[in-house]
């Protein structure tokens, strides 16, 4: 696995970051709140307390502070001085969009569908993802998969009504320019698209389908049918009084209906709604077990 001189990788990196991130923003649906460049506000105040200073506006974030907070909190958490060219942009942009252990999974779980990776997809960038990384001998597959991953992820959000389109575009950029890097060349130019600044946290995740409704569903239907069957052996002490037993019969029949309907219901609703929680929790890197 080859690397480059880091100095190069992380600044040519920062700069391809810096035209997704554009410059201030402050949507109401973006988990980050106010955002200047890519940092926010409790990013930047952390930053301040951490050096003794007050903290101020993001606004203001100068040059050198942008430097320091993106190499400090995502490029070194990332490990980007020991990844090749193009894996180390793809994984720091993803870090900075979505946070550096979300970022890391998808990572795990690309080296992990490539066979290279049998560790924990804990988020955490350490000797055995490193050693599983020096095993790739195809990183425009690992960043192509890598990206398939973070865009999934993506699409699991209840934002991504609002930011999709923009996410999306950036995140084709990324991959784009992530392989040409792999291979030696300078790739493309790459443009900032509104939306695709919005911060991607797990915290924004669709809610999964309820198991319970679906069990509640088939349970009434189970129920229907056992009152169904009580009510027939109504019916057959009431067969000498036509009239009575006419009228069970076609309460029997009734419900007979409404059980079936429900049961099949209960049952199909309960096999939707497990497999999109488990697409959920797979999208999301959230162990099956939980």
């Amino acid at each position: 696995m080859q690397v480059l001189d880091p100095a190069v990788e992380f600044d040519r990196s920062l700069a391809k970051v810096l035209v997704h991130e554009g410059g201030y923003s402050n949507h109401p649906q973006d988990p980050g709140g106010a955002t200047m460049k890519g940092v926010t506000q409790r990013v930047y105040d952390e930053y301040r307390r951490s050096i003794g200073a007050s903290p101020v506006p993001v606004r203001n974030i100068s040059d050198t502070e942008l430097q320091a907070i993106y190499r400090r909190k995502y490029w070194d958490e990332i490990k980007g001085d020991k990844l090749a060219a193009g894996i180390s942009y793809v994984v720091f942009d993803g870090a900075v969009n979505s946070g550096v252990a979300q970022s890391v999974k998808w990572l795990q779980r690309a080296l992990q569908e490539l066979g290279l990776y049998q560790g924990a997809i804990d988020g955490i960038l350490g000797q055995g993802t490193l050693l599983a990384l020096a095993g790739v001998n195809d990183n425009d597959s690992l960043i192509a998969r890598i990206c398939a991953r973070r865009i999934a992820f993506l699409r699991a959000l209840k934002t991504f009504r609002t930011f999709g389109k923009g996410w999306t575009a950036r995140v084709d950029g990324v991959r784009a320019v992530g392989q040409a890097w792999a291979s030696g060349s300078v790739g493309p130019d790459i443009g900032y698209i509104s939306g695709g600044e919005a911060k991607a946290f797990i915290s924004d995740a669709r809610a999964a389908p309820v198991l319970a409704v679906a069990d509640a569903t088939t349970g009434g239907g189970v129920g229907s049918g056992g009152l169904a069957a009580t009510l027939q052996q109504v019916q057959d002490q009431l067969s000498p009084l036509s009239d009575s037993s006419a009228l069970v019969g076609k309460v029997v029949a009734g419900l007979i209906i409404v059980s079936a309907v429900l049961t099949i219901g209960g049952l199909g609703y309960r096999w939707y709604a497990k497999r999109r929680k488990d697409a959920l929790k797979d999208a999301l890197d959230i162990p099956a077990a939980s």
